[in-house]
């Protein structure tokens, strides 16, 4: 299915929107093909401007009120224009790829969640977070590029999405802490001997170590689970789960350098292109 006119007149816009925002989903956008590249960028233009509300608000009002924008812009029928390139864009990909709005609606609203400094308070919340984020991200994608075969492959999408989250949320752990976020489950938190008020305040110690290796070691569980089952996606659909070729690496990288309490993880672009490249072209082999 080739891009709509309403994709291509944005899309040099939008691609940049998401090679500043998210360069890692950025590369992985270029293996797509090219009818679907436009498509692909508008997705994660959208989610890139959503979970960057709470960067640009000082208080949470202001960025419900944003959110509520993106909820009544998805939900409007026509072809009206809204004068924003990455909403233009994504309205455009919903209609031409039939993509469900619920997903969106659902991504939107967990999202509420950036805005505030309440702790995640259990595992299956911080799964749950990661299911209408991150998860439904990569079947959205899946959808786009081969919406035959993506329904089969949901629940690969969702250990995907809580893989890819987790390790996300670890890299920004420094940011979330000067903010007074904690992402890390209080549940993890007490097992650790910690309360949520000590981990954001940068007390505890040991305690908030052994909270990251928890939480390295749930993002594993799932990366796991995932790539226990990769090995089955169709070529058609890689390019939608390619960012997963990034996460091991960056797990492996928070293990060996300095703990991300206090610096964030980086990958060079050269292993980043390789990965991604060799994920691209050879898919994920069994374990």
């Amino acid at each position: 299915m080739a891009d709509t006119p309403d994709i291509v007149d944005n899309g040099d816009i939008v691609m940049d929107a998401v090679r500043a925002a998210d360069h890692d989903r950025y590369l992985s956008a270029l293996y797509a093909p090219a009818d679907k590249r436009g498509a692909l960028l508008a997705l994660y233009a959208f989610n890139a401007e959503i979970a960057g509300v709470r960067d640009r608000i000082h208080e949470p009002l202001p960025g419900e009120v944003r959110l509520q924008w993106w909820r009544d812009v998805i939900a409007a029928d026509g072809d009206a224009g809204t004068g924003h390139p990455t909403a233009d864009a994504l309205r455009a990909t919903i209609a031409a790829h039939h993509l469900p709005k619920a997903a969106f609606e659902n991504m939107l609203e967990a999202r509420i969640f950036d805005l505030y400094d309440d702790p995640m308070p259990s595992r299956t919340d911080l799964e749950g977070y990661c299911g209408e984020t991150a998860a439904a991200l990569i079947q959205l994608a899946a959808l786009v590029l081969d919406p035959v075969a993506a329904p089969g492959f949901a629940e690969l999408a969702g250990r995907a999405g809580c893989a890819q989250a987790i390790t996300g949320l670890l890299l920004l752990l420094p940011l979330h802490r000067r903010r007074g976020q904690c992402f890390v489950p209080a549940e993890i938190l007490a097992a650790a001997g910690m309360t949520p008020e000590e981990f954001i305040k940068g007390r505890g110690g040991a305690a908030a170590e052994r909270a990251v290796v928890a939480m390295i070691a749930l993002a594993r569980e799932h990366l796991n689970a995932f790539e226990k089952g990769a090995a089955a996606l169709p070529v058609s659909l890689r390019p939608a789960f390619l960012p997963l070729a990034l996460t091991r690496a960056y797990l492996d990288r928070m293990e060996t350098s300095r703990s991300p309490l206090s610096a964030t993880a980086t990958l060079s672009i050269l292993r980043r292109h390789w990965l991604l490249l060799r994920h691209a072209m050879r898919g994920w082999r069994p374990l």
